[in-house]
């Protein structure tokens, strides 16, 4: 069982959250976006969403420049 987290296929963890899985795979960036399967996550939601077996999860990290 498995998941792919931007391109990368990772082991799947039962009831893993959004926020687990951001902790477990380091991204400490203040300002993401999270899809599974193309579906956008509220950022209230990251941690009640568990993540399904066979999963498509973007982390997107919001930058901003000057």
């Amino acid at each position: 069982m498995s998941i792919e987290v931007n391109s990368k296929v990772v082991d799947w963890v039962e009831n893993e959250t959004v926020k687990d899985l951001l902790k477990r795979m380091r991204y400490t960036f203040p300002l993401v976006v999270v899809k599974i399967n193309d579906k956008v996550v509220p950022r209230k939601d990251f941690s009640e969403v568990k993540i399904p077996d066979n999963s498509k999860v973007a982390v997107i990290h919001m930058i901003s420049g000057g």
